[in-house]
């Protein structure tokens, strides 16, 4: 059974960084891709992040990119959102899913096994 825990959500203010983790247990971690999904209160789901097993492609949405980066880290069956300059637009709940593609604007559909998510909290 694939289970994914997301972590390192919390309350920050404006300008300033946190760094969520995602492991992955279950399935054989280096052959998948690793997606980053936010979803703030009446919006829709949104793709922030994706970067394929190998970790040489990645997609950062417009409005992030430039301030967050993705990393991951096979040996640990974790991957990582660093979240730099911080803004309350960025206020979400942040889910972290494995699947097999991460496109130039990925789908939810491409991902299988999704985290419960972790609050990120931008106080202005």
């Amino acid at each position: 059974q694939v289970q994914v825990v997301e972590s390192g959500g919390g309350l920050v203010q404006a300008g300033g960084s946190l760094t969520l983790s995602c492991t992955v247990s279950g399935l054989t971690f280096n052959d998948y891709t690793l997606g980053w999904f936010r979803q703030a209160p009446g919006k829709e789901l949104e793709a922030v992040s994706c970067i394929k097993w190998s970790g040489d492609s990645t997609y950062y949405a417009d409005s992030v990119k430039g301030r967050f980066t993705i990393s991951r880290d096979n040996a640990k069956n974790t991957v990582y959102l660093h979240m730099n300059s911080l803004k309350p637009e960025d206020t979400a709940m942040y889910f972290c899913a494995e699947g097999l593609l991460c496109r130039s604007l990925p789908l939810t559909g491409d991902f299988s096994d999704w985290g419960q998510g972790t609050q990120v909290t931008v106080s202005s």
